[in-house]
Order: structure tokens, then C-alpha cells, then sequence
């Protein structure tokens, strides 16, 4: 049993998938499926970027996990993609049901493990409150007295009496965590979501945990690839690695972890086709692969100008995109930007290729990692996600000194402090 001060025992737990089999999908998509088996063409409903699995096969995405989570703690969860974050929040938000082992819950759970959970699309704002408030077991008198300050932190007022279904990627996220904060719960799970809204309300909704949890003493579960806000919010870190714990303890010791995981100098080609993309990125386009280009490893010294080579496919026509690459250092800080001088235009179906320059004399010496993003502005001036790859390349520049300091001097939160020139070699179409 799980005392009043322990909110969440986890002992030996396993999540093993059957990968092929039914389930999951509408009849149309299994017909569909049928249909293309039968004219021996591609599955129509697999997702870009998908792995093809035999029938039968089984994945382990989870492996023997145990540990305790004490009322008020604020625990974070990190790990490379497919390491088992969300999955094992699927587990404890009883979305699906451990195949080994047993998970002991000490009160209710709030929940946001992606865009939409929780919300039924034909109700309107107001009605899925009082639809989430009923699931927690609060009475209508209960969900009243919240209403007014739940409308309030969500900034969507003009629009709570409409259907959800008409809400932008955005305004959902903030509907979404304004209910989950304010309905009474003592746990609170947080699952990547905050990268959709906007900056000041990713910080709005970082410091309303931080205050649920000082104030209600709620116990705070939450998975992000941004290691900044780890920092702010979480005062304990859980590494995940290939579905088992690699690191249960302080924060900045479990970044270190998790960072220095990922860092294989030897590797300098990354196929890109399966990592894991943004909710919000339209993914009307995929970077297939990086590389680095007339290099052996990815350990550089200061001053030499790095060849990149990008890969991608377009699955829509799109005219006017452009590419940004991020530098970022090893605790996640953006320290410089390349934005393309040059728009591109794909057509759907077509590969596309090109080479591009970074000259790293602006760089101390230091271990970076490179992110790449295709994005696109609308008539209104808003950037646009297509496809976007926060952490792909491991870059370490090699130098004993440099008059450059950008690492504490760094102050631009978006786009660094360094702006790199566009420096593209070749581009041209494959197929």
C-alpha cells in the first residue's frame, strides 16, 4: 500500500507491445490497409517516418521500472526519443495498463499527455471543464467556484462557449493546462505540451506548477526535452534509456546524463527519418538524414568550417519555406542561428539535397549540438513549424582558449547570440 507522504509506488514494471496486430485503428483504416496489401502498395495510413514491423513482433517500452514519488515533489522526466517518457506517464495516467509489474496511486490524477486528451471536440470549452471536472469526481458546485479563475489563466474567454474542434493547436493547450491546474487533483502529469503555446505562457504555466505544488503540496510529474525548463520547475530528474532508469536524482547531475548519453564522436551521418517532431511541426516536409560531410567524427577544432549535408523529403507541394540550424550548448541555451538566405520551393514527392557551410571560429571551445528546422511565415508574418529537430549532430570544438566567452555573455533566449552567415553550397532536387 502507498502511505499519505508516498503519492506513487511503481514496482518492476513492464510495457511490452505486439507490433502488427489489430488494434488502434477505425475499420476504414484497416480496409485501406487490405486494399494496398492486396495492390501490393505502400500502407496509406502508416505515418511519415514510421519503421515497418514484421507481425508479431514484440518491443519492450518499458523495462522493470521501480521507484517512489513523494507528495509535493517535482519530478522531471527526460530521455531521447523512444526512451519510454510517455508511455510510462500512459501507465500512471491508467490510459493503458502495465503488462508486468503493479502501480499504486495515493489520489487523483490531472493529465495532459498531448494536444486534446481529455477534450471531446463537439463540446465547447466550458462543457469539457465541467466534463474533466466530473471524471476527477468534483460536484458542479465545486467545478463553479473554479470556472472564473480556469477561463481566466487560459486567455480563451472570447471563445468558451464554442466547440473545441474550432480551436487553434494553441488556444487548446492553454484550455487544456488551465483545467488541468485548477482542478482539484494531487497529481499533476505534464507531457511536452507547453512547447505548443507561446513564451509567455509556456513561463505563465511553469510558474503555476511551481505554485500548485508549493502551495497545494501536489506532486508534479513532467517530461520535456528542454532542459531549461527542467531547471526551473523540477527539483528531482528521472533518465530514461531504452525503456529502463539510467538516473534518478538530482537535476543538474541527471542533464549531465542525459546529455553526455547522447554525445558519439565516432558518428557522423544521422538518419533522421524516425526521431520524434513537435506536435505542432505540419510535417508537409521530413529532413530524412544529416551529415556531416569530408570529416571523420564530429570533433572539430575552432576555425574550421563544417560541411552539412541535409536530406529531405517533400509529401506536399510548398513554395517559400526556408531552414534554420540552431547551435545550442550541452545544457540546451540556443547560442547561434544560421537562417538560409534563399526561400525553397518543393514538389510533393520529390527529395531534395543541400550542402551548407558553418564556420566555427565564433565558437569557444566547447560541446554543442546542432538542432534544424524548415520552417515557413504566413501572410500574417508568423513562422510556421514544417519539420522541425531540436537535438540531432553532437558538434565538440576543440581549442584551449578563445577571446570569444558567447557561454555567459549569451542573452538572445530564441535565436542565440551568435548570427552564423547563410552559407549554402549546392541544392538541387534527386527525384
Amino acid at each position: 500500500m502507498v502511505s499519505d507522504e508516498l503519492m506513487l509506488k511503481i514496482e518492476n514494471v513492464s510495457k511490452i507491445y505486439k507490433l502488427g496486430e489489430i488494434g488502434g485503428t477505425t475499420l476504414r483504416e484497416s480496409l485501406q490497409r487490405i486494399k494496398a496489401k492486396i495492390l501490393k502498395k505502400e500502407d496509406p495510413t502508416k505515418k511519415i517516418g514510421a519503421k515497418n514491423y514484421n507481425k508479431g513482433e514484440k518491443f519492450k517500452a518499458l523495462d522493470n521500472i521501480s521507484l517512489e514519488i513523494k507528495k509535493g515533489e517535482r519530478i522531471g522526466i527526460i530521455g531521447h526519443n523512444g526512451a519510454g517518457k510517455s508511455t510510462l506517464l500512459k501507465l500512471i495516467s491508467r490510459v493503458t495498463g502495465p503488462t508486468e509489474g503493479n502501480i499504486y496511486l495515493n489520489g487523483r490524477v490531472a493529465s495532459m499527455l498531448e494536444v486534446g486528451t481529455g477534450f471531446h471536440h463537439e463540446l465547447t470549452g466550458r462543457e469539457n471543464i465541467y466534463m474533466n471536472g466530473a471524471i476527477l469526481g468534483m460536484t458542479k458546485k465545486e467545478i463553479d467556484a473554479k470556472m472564473e479563475n480556469i477561463i481566466d489563466f487560459s486567455e480563451v474567454r472570447q471563445f468558451i462557449d464554442t466547440p473545441v474542434k474550432r480551436y487553434s493547436s494553441g488556444m487548446y493547450v492553454k484550455l487544456a493546462f488551465s483545467v488541468a491546474a485548477h482542478l482539484d487533483s494531487e497529481i499533476l502529469i505534464m507531457d511536452e505540451v507547453l512547447a505548443v503555446g507561446d513564451m509567455a505562457f509556456q513561463n505563465k504555466c511553469l510558474d503555476k506548477m511551481k505554485e500548485v505544488s508549493e502551495q497545494d503540496n501536489r506532486t508534479i510529474l513532467y517530461v520535456s526535452h528542454n532542459m531549461n525548463t527542467i531547471r526551473q520547475l523540477c527539483d528531482r530528474v528521472i533518465v530514461l534509456g531504452h525503456g529502463t532508469i539510467l538516473f534518478d536524482g538530482d537535476t543538474e547531475s541527471a542533464i549531465s546524463v542525459y546529455l553526455n548519453s547522447s554525445f558519439d564522436e565516432s558518428t557522423t551521418f544521422y538518419d533522421t527519418k524516425g526521431l520524434e517532431r513537435p506536435k505542432t511541426a505540419s510535417r508537409d516536409l521530413l529532413i530524412e538524414s544529416v551529415e556531416y560531410v569530408d570529416i571523420k567524427s564530429s570533433n572539430v577544432y575552432r576555425g574550421d568550417k563544417i560541411k552539412i549535408r541535409l536530406k529531405w523529403r517533400c509529401y506536399k507541394s510548398i513554395s517559400n519555406y526556408f531552414l534554420r540550424i540552431s547551435v545550442r550548448t550541452h545544457n540546451d541555451s540556443t547560442i547561434g542561428t544560421l537562417l538560409s538566405d534563399n526561400l525553397f520551393d518543393c514538389v510533393e514527392n520529390n527529395v531534395y539535397l543541400a550542402d551548407f557551410f558553418i564556420d566555427t571560429k565564433l565558437l569557444a571551445k566547447s560541446r554543442l549540438f546542432l538542432g534544424f528546422a524548415f520552417l515557413q511565415r504566413d501572410d500574417s508574418g508568423n513562422v510556421i513549424a514544417i519539420d522541425v529537430l531540436r537535438r540531432v549532430c553532437p558538434l565538440y570544438i576543440d581549442e584551449s582558449s578563445s577571446q570569444f566567452d558567447f557561454f555567459n555573455s549569451w542573452s538572445e533566449k530564441t535565436w542565440g547570440y551568435v548570427h552564423f552567415p547563410a552559407d549554402l553550397i549546392t541544392y538541387k532536387r534527386l527525384k
